[in-house]
């Protein structure tokens, strides 16, 4: 199964739009937004994805109104990091800032993938059995230098898309 990743969409309506296209196109039955929407307009817009969201609220979006009105109106599942779940026999956590990873991890071993944003920087890579990943930038303002990620949990690997 494969299962959508974005995040930091910064409330760039533009590029929000071809992250649904590409997720629409590629018939992804779950995305999970690992924060910063930044505003309910943007959460909004998701409404247009044919796939469940699931997600963190990031940095940029813990004082700003009418976010989690939307997540409820939509059926968007939503909370403060870290969210944890389980498909297709992997645990995963999904975290916005990635400082709490670590701490975490010390108290919850059973963890099979870790996904965050924050940074905008790329990562993915395995540590000790764990699948570390970030899509990086996807609000940006040059064209072909944004991502959105895919993680095939059967074989707990994970790639980027650019757009």
């Amino acid at each position: 199964m494969l299962v959508g990743v974005v995040s930091d969409t910064h409330n760039n309506l533009k590029n929000i739009e071809q992250i649904i296209s590409l997720f629409n196109d590629k018939e992804i039955k779950l995305v999970i937004h690992t924060g910063d929407i930044t505003n309910a307009r943007s959460l909004d817009k998701f409404s247009k994805l044919n796939a469940k969201l699931i997600g963190v609220y990031g940095n940029n979006d813990r004082n700003e109104a009418g976010l989690e009105d939307i997540a409820i109106k939509n059926n968007f599942r939503f909370q403060e990091p870290p969210k944890l779940l389980t498909l297709f026999n992997r645990n995963i956590a999904i975290f916005h800032e990635p400082d709490s990873i670590d701490g975490f991890l010390m108290n919850n071993r059973n963890i099979d993938i870790v996904l965050h944003g924050h940074t905008h920087r790329y990562r993915n890579e395995m540590i000790e059995n764990v699948l570390f990943f970030n899509p990086g930038e996807s609000a940006g303002m040059q064209v072909g230098m944004n991502a959105i990620g895919l993680v095939n949990l059967n074989k707990l690997e994970a790639k980027r898309i650019f757009f």
